[in-house]
């Protein structure tokens, strides 16, 4: 990992993390690594804005069905609806959940997590005797521990989070068992029984499974039992389990399988483990695993979400898999699909619907929490927004990115740009960024003498603006190439700033933190800086 804060070397470490990934050029440009349309192959369809959609509208999809940051997916199937929600990280409002009729095609329904307890990993959403429950578990500086949020809509309200007292633990599992008790299973294949209401826990949690172990030759990055998924079918309770590592080597990522006729065990492993794996670095898809299994729209018919990391494109984070599931004659599951790299049939029996989400935004609806989200805010960050009149202002914080809390996106296209009028008061800069965290971001700022360069995290200039006080700016990212233009002038005429970056290194491996390179806003200083007509356009 990249000390950011050794920030001597930082600028020739981090091009060179970038860079060194690189294969050949021929190669690389087929991988999307390299500026300029991909070679051909199969496409997406294109949604809203251009962006990225999975539905061909043949008969037939290609992942991913959500593209860009949507890791550690958490389905659940309630009569003809699914709803999905995954990580949210540091980003809050958090925990997104989205809703379908066919797996393939997904909406955004509602934020379910306001109040910042740390950062969310694996979240679990389920539904018991008619009420929604999601089991997250909160990272903070030393201490983790998990909660649990409920609703008797799925639209909410959703409760403030309950604090389950679960230490040390991540990734809970919710499963009832033949007695109908009701279990977390946790981490390292330990379980501990919640009370009959799901919000506390009774007891200690206890190890009832040592999951299967890879060969030793294979490249991980470590054994990390975690994202544990129990599910009953027949007489056997199935627990679908990540090992491997998230992120480092492509091949670390997989999904292994146990089943018993009592979830206290014991666990037979499956015959066949992993039933998901990366196999190769040339695969299209990353790191996959971390899977959940669930019942098409016509009964019988099996699928099962997970994530991976799209070859070249780690800057985009886990992206939301999904592939078909076979029942075999021997009790067990295979999951198809290949690698993912090809269409596929879409689910049998399902009703398609829209699809994503526009991310240009005129402000004129309040779009906070389903598209903007604050980067590890205080309490009382969002009393920094106010909307009104086709416009967003947002007061200053900190003295730069580092220092403040962004307004940021989760985006799934490999090329795209974003475009913002911008007007600042006095001692107040703004800008746009590509931000990762708050060691690891760039973009354009500017006050009204300077524009300020963010490059690796940090400000490496300040050449002068000859805007003013307002202008209209735009960053284009074409798969890792970052561009800025300016214009003083409402758009008449556009000058190209002369700064140019490469970002391919702005992801997890460098840095850490299972995060995604996120487009969004800024401001730092005195006052406070007002946005108008945020543009958001894929590029082909």
């Amino acid at each position: 990992m990249v000390d950011i804060n050794r920030r001597g070397a930082l600028g020739s470490l981090l091009t060179g993390a970038g860079l060194a990934a690189l294969p050949a050029a021929s190669e690389a440009a087929q991988m999307g690594t390299l500026p300029g349309k991909p070679a051909s192959g199969p496409t997406w369809a294109k949604g809203v804005e251009g962006q990225r959609k999975a539905d061909l509208g043949d008969g037939a999809f290609l992942n991913p069905i959500l593209a860009g940051d949507h890791p550690d997916p958490s389905i659940l199937k309630d009569g003809d609806d699914y709803y999905m929600t995954h990580s949210s990280f540091d980003a809050y409002p958090g925990l997104l959940i989205w809703h379908s009729k066919d797996l393939v095609n997904w909406t955004p329904v509602t934020t379910t997590l306001k109040t910042n307890v740390g950062s969310i990993w694996a979240p679990e959403l389920c539904k018991h005797k008619g009420r929604y429950y999601i089991y997250l578990p909160a990272k903070k500086p030393n201490n983790n521990t998990s909660y649990v949020i409920w609703a008797d809509r799925i639209e909410g309200p959703w409760s403030e989070p309950v604090d389950l007292k679960l230490p040390r633990y991540i990734d809970p599992g919710h499963v009832v068992d033949e007695t109908g008790e009701r279990w977390l299973f946790l981490s390292g294949g330990d379980r501990i029984k919640l009370a009959p209401d799901g919000l506390s826990t009774v007891g200690e949690p206890e190890h009832v499974y040592n999951p299967w172990r890879y060969p030793d030759t294979w490249d991980v990055e470590g054994f990390s039992p975690e994202g544990p998924k129990v599910m009953r079918k027949g007489e056997y309770f199935y627990l679908v389990t990540a090992v491997g590592g998230t992120a480092g080597p492509p091949t670390g990522h997989m999904v292994i399988v146990a089943r018993a006729k009592s979830l206290a065990g014991p666990w037979e492993d499956h015959p066949r483990n992993p039933v998901v794996r990366t196999v190769d670095n040339s695969e299209k898809w990353w790191s996959r695993g971390h899977a959940t299994l669930v019942e098409g729209p016509t009964p019988g018919d099996w699928w099962t979400v997970y994530h991976g990391y799209e070859n070249g494109f780690y800057t985009l984070g886990r992206q939301t898999l999904l592939a078909p599931v076979t029942w075999t004659a021997d009790g067990w599951f295979e999951v198809g699909g290949g690698d993912l790299s090809k269409p596929l049939p879409k689910p049998k029996g399902g009703k398609s619907g829209p699809h994503g989400k526009a991310l240009s935004d005129d402000f004129s609806t309040d779009k906070y929490g389903v598209q903007w989200a604050f980067f590890d805010p205080k309490p009382g960050e969002q009393d920094r927004i106010t909307r009104e009149n086709g416009l967003l202002t947002l007061k200053g914080a900190g003295e730069a990115p580092s220092s403040g809390a962004p307004l940021i996106f989760v985006n799934g296209d490999q090329a795209y740009e974003i475009e913002c009028d911008i007007e600042i008061d006095p001692d107040t800069r703004a800008g746009l960024i590509l931000f990762y965290d708050r060691q690891l971001y760039c973009g354009l700022g500017f006050d009204a003498k300077n524009f300020v360069t963010h490059q690796y995290g940090i400000e490496r200039g300040r050449p002068a603006n000859p805007h003013g006080a307002r202008m209209l700016m735009r960053v284009r990212n074409t798969r890792h190439i970052v561009s800025f233009h300016t214009s003083g002038d409402g758009g008449k005429t556009w000058q190209r700033f002369d700064r140019g970056m490469e970002v391919s290194g702005y992801h997890h491996n460098v840095r850490g933190g299972f995060l995604m390179l996120k487009p969004g806003l800024y401001a730092a200083g005195k006052g406070s800086a007002r946005f108008r007509n945020f543009k958001y356009r894929a590029l082909d």
